[in-house]
């Protein structure tokens, strides 16, 4: 499956446009990550440890986006949004959100 952030693909013109399919996930920060987190503030760098977590995020999103818009008989999905945000209290947990349009090429 063709996923891309282009409303265009080149050289492949949309065919049947399915609807706006959607993969949301939320994950929950833990104590020990906070803590890996609040050292690399002190001392600079990047945080590896939450890296991952959008990481993963990200993937199960487009992963769920991809079988939407499979089971809606697409084989691409265009225009696709990825937003992050954190939710809970003293955002405690981070929802990645991706949008797009499933279509036949």
């Amino acid at each position: 499956m063709l996923i891309t952030t282009t409303s265009l693909v080149e050289g492949r013109p949309v065919q049947r446009h399915l609807g706006i399919v959607t993969g949301e996930v939320i994950l929950g920060a833990n104590i020990v990550r906070d803590i890996f987190a609040s050292i690399t503030d002190i001392f600079g760098g990047r945080s590896g440890k939450y890296e991952e977590v959008l990481a993963r995020g990200r993937d199960q999103a487009l992963r769920e986006l991809e079988d939407k818009a499979r089971a809606l008989g697409a084989n691409a999905v265009i225009g696709v949004d990825i937003d992050y945000e954190t939710i809970g209290a003293r955002g405690s947990m981070l929802m990645v959100s991706v949008t797009g349009t499933a279509v036949v090429l």
